[in-house]
């Protein structure tokens, strides 16, 4: 992502950029939150004092919380400039042993950006507090629930978000149109809600080159309006930014203040998107736009709308629209529900980023994932999310009605997200940053005393409203740790169950069967050894490739993997087995793309592997792993392959391929019928706009001839057709399990993993060069 070497006019425009995603939502707040603030009780306490010190609390906490917590802080916690739950949950992983990912690899550790360079190694300091998370692995499975539990935070906000945002938005046309009932506020709402939805991917994000400019006409205008009436109403306002107004508050409301807190949390809400939003910007330029343009515009603002609640106490249920004067009305209308929906569509896109981290890290069902935006950098949309988050959202307007029951929930789902973000913060100053203890404590102590009174006020209005987030995100937590269970489970039965390497070698280098032209891709969870399905699959039918590699697509705790550094390849057995280990790293925010190269670069960097095994390791840049080797930092890569490109498909056999059919197989016309069929129906595996890809040797001096044929051997089984084989498996839990495990496995996971996407479809694998092998897995 963006990295610290930014020219000036660069983080000037990523601050510009910023302000249309990362801060609206923080942004639109001033639109509800006196109105819930006064909402209860405290509306009796009609005194200039009183809401002075609303004011001075609204002030306070967004200094507090919003500008020292996060944009001074927190910011600085970036994961080669990567933020949120996961970013903080990597940095631990890499600086402790605390990671749960089944396919970890010391070669990992060699990529490039595996350490930052602002954090210190692992293994410089150690602490009594990691070696007791290290030891024990209840402990490692308590933080990655907390981690899922903050994930499933974000996307249940994803659905509570657009609900407020865009009805209280609407609201406000009551306050000029008084024939306007609640039902028809609810029906619009509930329009412009389907249609945020429908067009997440089709309509909304086409037009995000807009975002910055209505949103900064929107802050910008919100505080010219604070100016007005600071001057008009009451220009003493500026004495709420004293903490003595605080205490006057809380002496002159007692418990009914307390309770109105979960208001007051309103003003912070969106605060936690921003931090999400870092991967797509730069620490440098959020803190610009925050204390340029967010910060002194909100503060304005709320200063405005309290000076003129000083003077209308009847304005209260429509504080915001009230405080508008009469000719700027319906502009501002216009302008509030485009901004609602412009931090509706940031929240929904931050939350399916969460899914696809939690996917990646294998704790999510496989689910679609695109690209939607060329104007900002990773965003994308996952339809099935989308459309989950689209019903939850109707149900919770159309359910509650009331924005003030919205807002209870929304408030508590945030500070529980925001507690998850300081337990998370006080571990990196611990073990990350390597602070002295009294600095965590007084984080912790900080910013966590000050969460939990809002917290202990949040907790009053679970009855009314503030249990669905609750619900949802245990719900979500709940799904993502079975996947997560049944997935290492899996992996482990497989670790337990490959085949040794001695039972491979007494095959033969005819594995026991016929060899055909042609690269079989096995694909394997396994990055060592072999894995049981291949020889299930070598027991049950007759024939297998002539080149064949195993395939491993992982994740590693850092976001992004360099292109160069992505393929790891090894060789299995002797050199006339034809066998190859392929390692494909990627990082959690990394995305498959429909237009990716994978098989190509699968067969370039077998075809440099070959080549640097011949001239010896000592030429492989020194990232070894046994026999692995990241091939992709040599200077000839490229220089024995040619990848040749043509208009027209045409099918053609190779020398080898026609003897060895015309030789080996009586029904040889009937076969090449096949194979034309195959070329024809496949050929979009190589094709890019149009075009055919295929490889050819080049004229170049080999000093090892043996090096030559294997390359031909490759050229030649990729003429011949690339095939897929994938493990079908499926998991149960034995008989005698516990009622608890039987239900997680037989009900749960059984049933997600027959609705989700297929590996295939998530590895963008065409049905047509796909053969699958099932498997029974037996949990314990």
């Amino acid at each position: 992502m963006v990295g610290s070497k930014l020219q000036g006019k660069e983080v000037i425009f990523l601050a510009y950029q910023s302000l249309g995603t990362a801060f609206a939502d923080l942004s639109i707040s001033p639109i509800y939150v006196y109105k819930v603030t006064f909402s209860g009780k405290l509306r009796d306490y009609q005194t200039e004092d009183v809401v002075f010190g609303a004011c001075s609390l609204v002030f306070w906490t967004l200094t507090v919380v919003s500008l020292f917590k996060y944009v001074i802080i927190t910011l600085t916690a970036d994961d080669n400039g990567e933020g949120g739950t996961f970013a903080l949950y990597s940095l631990l992983c890499r600086h402790a042993k605390f990671g749960l990912l089944p396919n970890y690899q010391t070669a990992d550790e060699e990529i490039s950006t595996y350490h930052s360079p602002n954090y210190s190694l692992r293994g410089t300091t150690s602490s009594r507090f990691r070696r007791s998370i290290e030891r024990l692995k209840r402990r490692k499975t308590l933080l990655l629930l907390l981690i899922l539990f903050g994930a499933s935070l974000g996307v249940t906000l994803g659905a509570l978000t657009p609900a407020i945002s865009v009805l209280s938005s609407i609201e406000g046309a009551q306050t000029r149109v008084t024939s306007l009932h609640e039902r028809s506020v609810i029906a619009i709402a509930s329009v412009v809600l389907i249609g945020l939805f429908v067009l997440q991917h089709r309509g909304t994000y086409r037009a995000a080159f807009l975002f910055a400019p209505i949103m900064i006409l929107w802050s910008l205008s919100i505080a010219a309006v604070g100016i007005y009436n600071i001057i008009v109403w009451n220009p003493n306002v500026y004495k709420a930014l004293c903490p003595y107004y605080i205490v006057e508050f809380f002496r002159h409301t007692g418990i009914d203040g307390w309770i109105s807190l979960g208001g007051v949390l309103l003003c912070i809400t969106g605060t936690e998107v921003m931090f999400a939003e870092l991967g797509s910007f730069s620490a440098s330029s959020l803190r610009i736009a925050f204390l340029c343009v967010t910060y002194p515009c909100l503060v304005l603002q709320y200063l405005g709308q309290a000076a003129f609640l000083s003077k209308n106490f009847t304005a209260f249920p429509r504080s915001f629209y009230a405080s508008i004067p009469d000719p700027l009305f319906w502009p501002f209308f216009a302008m509030a529900v485009l901004a609602a929906i412009i931090a509706s569509e940031t929240v929904i896109s931050a939350a399916c980023s969460l899914v696809k981290q939690s996917q990646a890290l294998g704790c999510f069902p496989r689910v679609k994932i695109l690209h939607t935006s060329r104007w900002i950098k990773g965003r994308i949309y996952v339809p099935e999310l989308n459309w989950v988050l689209m019903i939850l959202c109707l149900a919770v307007a159309v359910g509650f009605r009331d924005t003030n029951r919205m807002a209870y929930a929304f408030a508590f789902a945030w500070i529980l997200k925001a507690f998850v973000t300081t337990w998370l913060m006080s571990l990196v100053i611990h073990l990350v940053w390597h602070k002295n203890p009294a600095v965590t404590i007084s984080f912790c102590l900080l910013f966590g005393s000050i969460e939990t009174i809002y917290f202990s006020s949040a907790c009053l209005k679970i009855p009314k409203g503030a249990w669905v987030p609750l619900f949802l995100s245990v719900l979500f937590t709940f799904v993502m740790y079975i996947w997560h269970y049944a997935t290492r489970k899996k992996y482990k039965i497989d670790l337990n169950n490959k085949v040794p390497m001695k039972w491979i070698l007494n095959l033969g280098p005819t594995l026991g069967v016929l060899r055909v032209p042609g690269i079989g891709l096995f694909y394997t969870d396994l990055a060592t050894g072999i894995p049981a399905t291949f020889a299930h699959f070598l027991s049950n039918l007759p024939a297998f490739y002539q080149v064949a590699v195993f395939v491993c697509v992982k994740t590693v705790p850092i976001p992004h993997v360099p292109h160069k550094e992505r393929y790891l390849i090894g060789r299995i057995g002797p050199k006339s087995y034809g066998l190859y280990r392929c390692i494909v790293r990627n990082g959690y925010k990394d995305v498959h793309r429909k237009d990716d190269d994978l098989e190509n670069d699968l067969i370039m960097s077998i075809a440099e592997f070959i080549q640097l095994e011949s001239e010896g390791s000592g030429t492989v840049d020194g990232s070894m792993d046994g026999r692995m080797a990241v091939v992709r930092t040599s200077d000839k890569f490229g220089t024995r392959l040619a990848v040749l490109e043509s208009d027209n498909p045409t099918i053609s056999y190779s020398p080898s391929f026609s003897d060895s059919m015309g030789s080996s197989c009586s029904k040889s016309a009937a076969l090449k019928k096949l194979h034309s069929i195959y070329v024809k129906e496949s050929s979009h595996l190589t094709r890019r706009r149009g075009r055919i890809y295929h490889f050819e040797l080049l004229e170049t001096k080999f000093k090892n001839p043996q090096v030559k044929e294997e390359l031909l051997l490759l050229v030649e089984a990729q003429h011949a057709g690339v095939t897929y084989v994938m493990g079908h498996s499926h998991v149960k839990a034995r008989s005698h399990s516990s009622f608890l495990k039987k239900f997680a496995i037989n009900a749960v996971y059984s049933f997600l993993s027959e609705n989700c996407r297929s590996p295939a479809v998530a590895l963008n694998i065409p049905q047509v060069c796909l053969i699958e092998v099932g498997m029974k897995y037996h949990v314990l």
